[in-house]
Formats: structure tokens, sequence, C-alpha cells
């Protein structure tokens, strides 16, 4: 990535340029602080249920672990489960996740890529829900495999894994963050399809 990349990212430039406008007339704000801001993005993949004794083996955690730094540009960081759960098979102590976070301008160039590479690469896609928003406008979706982004090679990798994606948003609603995403180009399933 180049200098010039990193420092403007297009999807942040398009926010700038014409999507902030938009959204002061639409929800009429008066001033361009009071818009709602992405703060950060985090992928999550859930690695309990591959746990044998207590232990990670070693090739499904090396998949996760580079399927998580080929999309993102970044080292996934093991998450370990604080307490015991007997019905998901999870002991305290033991790796029960790999994160990643994301600010800034890898932040933007991630959510470009997923929005214009990664979901129109989904089999039989028609548009992801628009109902995912918790009540303080984060957006939250999950994929079923890593085979739609184009980083990954599928032929070295030996198990298929999905991952959760949250974008977070501050000073925002349901409403502002979905204008917001729309704005921006996320394919939401439109209303006559359902």
């Amino acid at each position: 990535m180049t200098a010039a990349q990193t420092n403007n990212p297009r999807l942040k430039a398009m926010y700038t340029d014409t999507v902030s406008s938009k959204m002061l007339a639409e929800f009429g704000l008066s001033n361009s602080h009071q818009l709602p801001k992405i703060e950060k993005v985090v992928i999550n993949c859930g690695v309990g249920r591959f746990l044998e004794n207590q232990k990670l083996k070693p090739e499904i955690r090396d998949t996760v672990y580079d399927t998580l730094q080929a999309i993102s540009g970044q080292r996934p960081i093991t998450v370990i489960a604080r307490k015991s759960v007997s019905n998901f098979k999870v002991r305290e102590g033991a790796p029960s996740a790999m994160m990643v976070t994301l600010r800034q301008a890898r932040m933007w160039h991630f959510l470009d890529r997923l929005i214009n590479l990664a979901i129109p690469r989904i089999k039989d896609f028609r548009g992801v829900k628009d109902t995912s928003f918790d009540k303080a406008g984060n957006y939250s979706l999950g994929l079923t495999e890593q085979a739609v982004w184009p980083e990954i090679n599928m032929a070295r990798v030996n198990f298929n894994h999905g991952m959760h994606i949250n974008i977070c948003f501050s000073q925002s609603s349901p409403a502002k963050s979905l204008y917001m995403l729309k704005e921006l180009g996320m394919p939401f399933v439109r209303k006559d399809e359902d």
C-alpha cells in the first residue's frame, strides 16, 4: 500500500465529499459534528468448537490466524475464555476466538473491499439484512466461509470457517447507520424481494 492510498481511502473520501452533506439534509442536522462516524471494525472468528483437550489444533489455529491477517493487514489476537461454559464445552483459560480491531485508514480500506469485492462473491447473494443494528446504530454481519475474500487461496486452506464483522458507530442510531451504509454502497436486501 502506498502512502497516498493509506492517507486517503476511497470510501472515506466518498463519505466526506458526498454522503456527509446528504446526511445533514436527510436528518436535519445543523452541524457536521453531529454526523455519525465509523469508529472501528471488529472481525471475530470463534475457535472454541475446534478445541481438543483444551488445546487448539495447530493447523486450525494457523488457518484462522492466516485468514484474519490476510484480510485485515494486522495480526489477530487470541481471546481466552474468562468463564467455563459446559454447554459450549469451553473451560476457563482455553482459547475461544481470534479477533482483529481495525481503525482509521485500514478500517476504510477493509470496508471498501468488504462492500465491493467480498460480499458480491457470496453464492446466491440477494443482499445483507437491514435489521442487524443495535440501538446504538452498530451493524453486525456474518460470513459463513472465508472463500469470498480474493486474498484467500482456497487451495492452501485446510477447512472452511466463517467470521463475524461488527461495524461500530459513534453518535448514531439504526436509521442513521442504515442510511450511511446504503450511501456507501452496502448491498442491503431490497424490500420488493422479501
